[in-house]
């Protein structure tokens, strides 16, 4: 604009335009650009740089092993749980069968059952999966990174101590359960990546 607005007197008759209709005519006609930096956005609309700025990896799972554990350790228990309260509602059921109970009393047997079955069968798998993450971590901390071998070596070593006041035997046979578990957990995440980024449990 070559004249400022503000140093002109304000014209008020009719007929004759102001300096300040001449600016507003003037601001209106560059409505469409950008307030703050005052370029035409559709300038750059073929740039090839992305828009937006993102963290480098944000698409990627970048979770290890100690954020996972707490997910896993309370979806075990709730599972546990589960299961267990399924196994003790059908021990109940058949408990009070053949103990020809009815009514309240029965009810209140089959709830002991559920109870007492479903709280066993979760703190087991939640000790177990308590025991398998611990190992997890370790692991991941003393070799530097998270493959299928530290999920192996933590499948046996959670078998092997989980059943280790068992005797050795039951031990030996708890070893051989995680080292089954654990092998063939590998084997289907490598079978089913592709390729992909894979991220063992």
């Amino acid at each position: 604009m070559k004249e400022d607005y503000l140093s002109q007197p304000l014209n008020i008759k009719s007929g004759e335009k102001s300096s300040t209709d001449q600016y507003v005519r003037q601001q209106s006609s560059v409505a469409s650009f950008s307030p703050y930096l005052n370029y035409d956005p559709r300038v750059f609309s073929q740039q090839t740089q992305p828009e937006f700025i993102f963290p480098e990896g944000a698409g990627k799972q970048q979770r290890g092993r100690f954020e996972l554990a707490f997910s896993q350790i309370g979806s075990a228990v709730m599972i546990g749980a589960g299961l267990g309260g399924m196994v003790g509602l059908y021990n109940g059921i058949a408990a009070t069968s053949m103990a020809n109970q009815s009514g309240k009393l029965r009810r209140t047997q089959l709830l002991n059952h559920i109870m007492k079955q479903g709280s066993a069968t979760g703190n087991s798998l939640g000790s177990i999966t308590v025991i398998y993450s611990v190992f997890g971590v370790l692991l991941q901390f003393v070799r530097g990174k998270d493959d299928e071998t530290n999920t192996v070596l933590a499948g046996t070593s959670t078998g092997l101590l989980y059943k280790s006041t068992a005797g050795l035997r039951r031990c030996a046979v708890g070893g051989a359960m995680g080292l089954t578990i654990s092998g063939l957990f590998c084997a289907y995440s490598i079978m089913t990546s592709n390729g992909k980024n894979k991220q063992f449990l």
